[in-house]
């Protein structure tokens, strides 16, 4: 099933989505938001379940769901630990100061502690107040936990995955230098996030989502253009299970923990560092890793981050090219 949340209070009004995100049903009667919901995930699933079912046969009342008008799924969430699952990403960054990737890189995950007290709505603008902040977006693919016990394994940790979406993780690059210098982590650098439309069950995803990964194409277009055609399921060196299961090694983790991934960063057929969309490659999920790449080829990056009136676009299609998470859409606004 999917599940998004439409404005109203601070952490929005849960509702049912039909699985084309054209129709949607009140489920304030099971849950009043979608935290509600995953803190009693065992009683509230089957009964929203039963909803989406009644949803697709239209017999009950239903609204039209405007992406437009929906809230984050989750406006605020108890945590937000973004990995860095794609080792080609973390090798690249390295790379392009001239410095080598350690070799624990490849066996034990980087993470980081987010701001969770506020997640953009899918078409809210990226507020930007200085453009030599260096604004970058990052596209990236998120779970959602139940509970996890402290020293949970992998398969234990990937079974509390109720729900998988996509987030925009957005970064002012040229702050970060600056922050991890005093080595104690982002906080400046990282402003809010913004999150897909609606969040999807596992089971919803099927075939796609096998071993803790989402095997779909992560759709980038930047003013329109493609700029990055990732596969997600792929170079994905720390699949969800193990993400989590880094995460609560030392502690437990809450229902409604949002676990990212990390830029979707994938090498090209021969293992090189890819080529960007507009050459025929697979392209990048983040303005960062083409500078990267520049870099490392010419001596110097040629892509600019982004500035007002910039706009960013990140989907995942099915089959048949309709969007499964819905379609985060901002647009750069001066503030």
């Amino acid at each position: 099933m999917k599940l998004g949340s439409l404005k109203g209070g601070r952490d929005g009004r849960l509702v049912v989505v039909s699985r084309d995100l054209a129709w949607c049903a009140d489920a304030g009667h099971i849950a009043p938001t979608l935290q509600a919901a995953l803190d009693d995930w065992e009683a509230a699933a089957a009964r929203l379940e039963s909803l989406a079912t009644d949803l697709a046969h239209e017999a009950i009342p239903m609204m039209r769901f405007h992406e437009r008008d929906a809230e984050a799924p989750l406006p605020r969430a108890f945590q937000w630990a973004d990995g860095s699952a794609y080792v080609n990403h973390v090798e690249l960054v390295r790379k392009a100061r001239g410095a080598e990737m350690p070799d624990s890189f490849r066996h034990d995950p980087l993470m980081y502690q987010g701001g969770s007290d506020r997640f953009l709505p899918p078409r809210a603008p990226i507020a930007l107040a200085d453009e030599a902040w260096g604004c970058d977006f990052e596209a990236e693919i998120v779970v959602v936990t139940g509970d996890v016990a402290q020293g949970a394994d992998r398969d234990t940790a990937l079974a509390a995955v109720r729900l998988v979406g996509l987030v925009n993780d957005v970064s002012l690059r040229n702050l970060i230098p600056g922050e991890l210098a005093k080595g104690f982590g982002f906080v400046q650098s990282k402003p809010a996030s913004a999150l897909s439309p609606v969040l999807v069950t596992p089971d919803e995803l099927g075939g796609w989502w096998q071993g803790g990964k989402l095997h779909r194409t992560l759709s980038v277009d930047l003013n329109g253009q493609p700029f990055g055609r990732t596969q997600a399921g792929e170079d994905m060196t720390f699949d969800f299970g193990t993400l989590i299961a880094h995460l609560a090694r030392t502690r437990s983790v809450g229902a409604g923990s949002i676990v990212g991934s990390g830029t979707v960063s994938n090498r090209d057929a021969g293992g090189g560092h890819g080529r960007p969309a507009a050459a025929g490659g697979l392209g990048y999920s983040c303005i960062a890793e083409q500078r990267m790449v520049e870099t490392i080829e010419d001596g110097a990056a040629r892509t600019p981050f982004l500035v007002a009136g910039d706009t960013v676009r990140i989907r995942v299609d099915d089959d048949h090219g309709h969007a499964v998470f819905g379609t985060i859409e901002q647009v750069v606004e001066a503030i």
